[in-house]
């Protein structure tokens, strides 16, 4: 935090964290006063908060330095789950600093939700993520989705697959998984699915265009070019994904902000699939999308944009 500048933006989470730490840059070179809320620090980290009549006001000192939450713009929320922290992992569950770091990062939740400013994103927001067959039905409204089949018996996935032939499946919860193409071996160990059941979805095959929106009207897309069923993982079957900007139609353009603002997402990771034949899929939205490597790729200028956007700037 500047000396004697007010924190209008808070960026909360892991400094090092590449999204962080380019949003920080991106507000150094655009002169706006900010403040890092380190989860690492919870040892010297202190949060007042209170509501009355649906008005929050309090304070957070950060390396010592006050900041009246009042003043407080905008919030980048990149906080990580704080029980593996390495500075508390190895706590018992009744340490004082393991309690104490509870009861700051539930202030922090609690804030972000009620602080009438702008947060990316507000954890209630993020909920959509939690479930992907339930976030699914909700993108179907603007966006062609795959056909999908979530089962734990082994005799609905041969069915399925009978039907469409090239099948993917993938975790059908928030937590990460890496996107497959069903194959013999798999086929081999559907006995496991009756302890977890399994999200199962048509291939569709085309171009993958990843789309970075902000509620101001920002849209950032970018083209990736892989062999593999997951472009994240390529690199695990012998492969690379190419990155390189795309102009996306402004009618897409629209559906994607519309989609972004359903979910009540300031700034959100749309992954698309548009088919050789013009039709455009929508698989995901991430709800806290990790932008840096497509700026690093292309770039276009995220970071700023979306500093500019938790100062309330003008959009760049």
């Amino acid at each position: 935090m500047p000396d004697g500048a007010t924190a209008s933006v808070l960026l909360v989470g892991i400094p090092s964290e590449p999204p962080l730490a380019m949003v920080a840059a991106a507000l150094e070179k655009l002169r706006l006063p900010y403040a890092v809320v380190n989860q690492r620090e919870v040892a010297t980290l202190e949060m007042g908060v209170s509501v009355d009549r649906g008005e929050t006001a309090g304070v957070l000192h950060v390396a010592g330095q006050p900041i009246t939450l009042e003043d407080v713009r905008g919030v980048y929320n990149r906080v990580v789950d704080h029980q593996i922290l390495p500075e508390l992992a190895a706590l018992p569950p009744d340490d004082a600093m393991r309690l104490r770091a509870d009861r700051l990062h539930e202030a922090l939740a609690v804030w972000c939700e009620l602080m009438p400013g702008r947060v990316v994103n507000r954890l209630s927001a993020q909920a959509s993520n939690a479930s992907k067959p339930y976030q699914a039905r909700l993108i179907a409204d603007l966006f062609a989705v795959p056909e999908t089949l979530v089962t734990n018996d082994p005799d609905e996935v041969l069915a399925f697959k009978e039907i469409h032939e090239r099948v993917i499946y993938k975790s059908i919860s928030g937590a990460r998984s890496i996107v497959r193409e069903l194959d013999g071996d798999d086929l081999r160990r559907l006995d496991r699915l009756a302890v977890c059941p399994v999200q199962f979805q048509e291939r569709i095959d085309g171009l993958d265009v990843r789309v970075h929106t902000l509620s101001d009207g920002g849209v950032f897309a970018t083209a990736i070019e892989s062999g593999s069923a997951d472009w994240r993982y390529a690199h695990h079957e012998q492969g690379e994904a190419r990155m390189f900007p795309f102009a996306l139609d402004d009618a897409t353009a629209g559906r994607c902000l519309e989609l972004a603002a359903g979910l009540g997402l300031d700034f959100a990771g749309i992954d698309l699939r548009i088919t050789p034949d013009g039709e455009t899929y929508c698989f995901e939205v991430n709800p806290s999308p990790a932008y840096s490597a497509f700026e690093q790729a292309t770039g276009q200028p995220i970071s700023l944009a979306l500093a500019g956007y938790l100062a309330g700037a003008a959009p760049v």
